[in-house]
């Protein structure tokens, strides 16, 4: 399963982030992003979904965030 990360704008908006997504049964956790891809305020939400369908609800829901950072296999 891989695992996105995607860069927010701030430790408030990854909290309604990770509010939002998992009320809608995605998983998702706020980790801080790696210092060598520092972006954004430092913090991140991890998804295994795929990116483009949780930026697409982040942004219905008009939740900044920065871009998705990378892909890993978890």
């Amino acid at each position: 399963m891989k695992k996105s990360l995607i860069a927010m704008t701030s430790i408030t908006y990854a909290m309604k982030a990770k509010n939002l997504l998992n009320s809608l049964k995605y998983y998702c956790e706020i980790q801080r992003t790696p210092k060598d891809l520092g972006t954004g305020c430092g913090y991140s939400i991890a998804v295994t979904a795929p990116p483009e369908e949780i930026t697409a609800i982040l942004e219905k829901e008009r939740i900044p965030f920065r871009n998705v950072i990378f892909e890993q296999k978890r």
